[in-house]
C-alpha cells in the first residue's frame, strides 16, 4: 500500500503510463482473461461509472445504425437498464417476470423467476438482447444463457449485466457479445467497471457510436487506447489483480463454482426444511450469490437482526425495495460463514417455537 517493490511509491502515486503500473495492469488483465477462459475474439475494457453508467453506454455504443434493442425484465436492476435504454432507442420488452406464475411445481411471485424461454419474443432484427444475469435484490439468477437461435433470433447479439456473479462459476462466453459490471461484488473495490466485448461487435456490426457519445465512453476508443484513453482506476485495478491471484490459487472459477454451489445448497436446504422461514424465488432461478428470505411475523425482524449481530452475522437486512432478509454469499464468503448462519437460523427458529 505504501511502497511498491522498493520504489518508495504507493500504486496510488504512480503514473498510469509508467513501467511499474503497466506491469500491474498487464498481469491483472492476463489473469482476468485466464480466469474467464476468453478466446481471442473477446477483449476486456476497464472503464469507470459502474454498471449504472453502462446502462447508457451500451445503447449509445450499439444503437447508432439500428435503434431496436430488446430487454428481459427480471427485477430491480434489469428495470434500471431498460428504463435507461428507452432514452436512446426503440426498447422492446422481450419477456418479463412482472406477473406471478407457476414454475417448478409451485407459484412463483412477480420477479421471483427467470421467464421460461417459450414466453420470450425477441425481434430477429434487434441490435441486441439484454439480460441481467443475477438480480441481487430479488435473488434471481440465470443458470444458463438463452439460446438465441432457439428463440428465432440467431443473429441478435447477447448483452449481459454480470455485475454480481462474474467469476462465481465457469461461464460460457462463446455466444456472449458483451458483458459488463461493476467490480465491487467478486472482483475488487468500487470505482472499476469491466466490459467484456466481442471485437467483431464494435468493429463490424456496430462500427460507430452515436454522435453524442462522449469519447471516453466510446468502446472503440477505449479499446484502441488499451483502457487508458483517460486515467484508469489504478488502485482498484491493482486490488482486482490481487483478487485474481487469490482466485487462481484457489483453483480458479471451477473451484469457486463448486464452493458456491455447496454454500447455496446448504443455505437453501435450511430454508426448504423449515416451516418458519420462507423463500419466494422459483427453485430453477435461485441465485447462488444473493438469498432473500422472510420471517412469519414482521415483529420478528428486529430481534432476528439484533441476535444475528450478537453472533457476528452482519448485513442481513433485506433491500428496502422488497424488505425481509437477505444473505449475500459472494466468493469471499467462506463456507464456515454459511454454516454459522445456518446454525443461527436453527437456533432462532427453535427459540421462537
Amino acid at each position: 500500500m505504501l511502497d511498491w517493490h522498493g520504489t518508495g511509491m504507493s500504486v496510488m502515486e504512480m503514473s498510469h503510463r509508467g513501467p511499474h503500473f503497466l506491469s500491474i495492469f498487464e498481469k491483472t488483465l492476463a489473469d482476468f482473461r485466464s480466469l474467464l477462459g476468453l478466446g481471442p475474439g473477446h477483449k476486456i475494457l476497464f472503464m469507470q461509472g459502474g454498471a449504472s453508467a453502462q446502462n447508457a453506454i451500451v445503447p449509445i455504443n450499439l444503437l447508432a445504425d439500428n435503434p431496436k434493442c430488446d430487454y428481459v425484465h427480471t427485477g430491480h436492476w434489469s428495470a434500471k437498464s431498460l428504463k435507461e435504454a428507452q432514452r436512446y432507442g426503440d426498447m422492446h420488452l422481450a419477456a418479463s417476470a412482472e406477473q406471478p406464475r407457476e414454475l417448478d411445481g409451485a407459484m412463483a411471485p412477480a420477479f421471483g423467476y427467470v421467464p421460461p424461454l417459450n414466453d420470450w419474443q425477441v425481434r430477429p432484427d434487434a441490435a441486441y438482447l439484454h439480460i441481467c444475469g443475477n438480480e441481487t435484490i430479488g435473488g434471481v439468477e440465470y443458470h444458463q444463457w438463452p439460446d438465441l437461435a432457439a428463440l428465432g433470433a440467431p443473429n441478435v447479439p447477447l448483452v449481459i449485466d454480470m455485475s454480481s456473479h462474474i467469476l462465481s462459476r465457469p461461464m460460457d462466453f462463446s455466444n456472449v457479445a458483451l458483458a459488463y459490471g461493476g467490480a465491487q461484488k467478486n472482483i475488487g473495490p468500487s470505482g472499476l467497471t469491466f466490459v467484456i466485448v466481442q471485437e467483431q461487435l464494435i468493429r463490424e456490426r456496430a462500427p460507430k457510436a452515436m454522435a453524442s457519445c462522449p469519447s471516453v465512453f466510446d468502446y472503440r476508443g477505449v479499446l484502441d487506447n488499451d483502457s487508458m484513453l483517460n486515467t484508469p482506476s489504478t488502485y482498484p485495478i491493482y486490488i482486482a489483480g490481487l483478487v485474481f491471484e487469490w482466485l487462481l490459487e484457489q483453483g480458479g472459477v471451477q473451484a469457486m463454482g463448486r464452493l458456491n454451489a455447496q454454500k447455496a445448497a446448504l443455505l437453501y436446504s435450511a430454508f426448504d426444511g423449515s416451516d418458519f422461514y420462507q423463500t419466494k424465488v422459483a427453485r430453477s432461478s435461485r441465485s447462488w450469490m444473493n438469498v432473500p428470505f422472510y420471517l412469519p411475523d414482521d415483529r420478528l425482524y428486529e430481534p432476528f437482526l439484533a441476535k444475528a449481530k450478537e453472533r457476528g452475522l452482519l448485513s442481513l437486512k433485506g433491500h428496502k425495495a422488497v424488505g425481509g432478509l437477505r444473505a449475500s454469499i459472494y466468493n469471499a464468503m467462506p463456507l464456515e460463514g454459511v454454516q454459522a448462519l445456518v446454525a443461527f437460523l436453527a437456533d432462532f427458529e427453535k427459540e421462537q417455537a
